[in-house]
């Protein structure tokens, strides 16, 4: 038995990979809120409705894990009542979130409150110091930094799914033969 605890950004995730999962006899998602999201595509979410071996609860989270050197039961925790009870499970996932994972980053690339890197429009070029030294401003996918891009689900303000990622960093190739052609490259 598998169990996922998952927050809605990457339930979608999950749903896009449903072929993957077959292979477990019986997978619980976790969710803390009361519904898959709202802003979640209609067909993934009837996709997961229709799993047979994919069982959905909400409301609901990993309070503890037990077992003797692997897995063996998990005390799940209704977010509504504060109850708990005991299950059994022999893998569980941990899918919450969606950490943008830039703090390697520094100051040299200019990011929002929580880490995500700002591109285009919203970096605020009137601040030199971010590194913006050219006429123009930022290019959609361009940073603080001129000629550096960035795309996906690391970007400020992105759709946080597979298709925009793909298209987003299709984008940013175009976008790089664009300064490099305008830089003389």
């Amino acid at each position: 038995r598998v169990v996922e605890d998952v927050g809605p950004d990457l339930i979608e995730r999950i749903a896009e990979d449903t072929h993957g999962w077959v292979v477990a006899n019986s997978i619980t998602l976790l969710v803390r809120g009361n519904a898959l999201s709202a802003s979640m595509s209609h067909y993934l979410t009837e996709r997961i409705k229709r799993t047979p071996n994919i069982q959905i609860r909400f409301h609901t989270a990993v309070h503890e894990i037990r077992g003797d050197g692997h897995l063996e039961e998990l005390v799940l925790k209704d977010l509504s009542t504060g109850e708990t009870e005991t299950a059994a499970g022999s893998a569980l996932f941990v899918f919450i979130g969606a950490l943008p994972r830039t703090d390697w980053l520094g100051d040299h690339i200019a990011r929002d409150d929580r880490g995500f890197i700002l591109t285009g429009p919203d970096v605020d070029i009137s601040d030199r110091r971010q590194g913006w030294n050219l006429e123009r401003d930022p290019y959609l996918l361009e940073t603080s930094i001129p000629g550096v891009f960035a795309a996906g689900d690391v970007r400020h303000g992105s759709g946080k799914r597979v298709a925009t990622a793909v298209g987003e960093g299709a984008m940013a190739v175009m976008s790089i033969w664009q300064y490099r052609a305008q830089a003389g490259f």
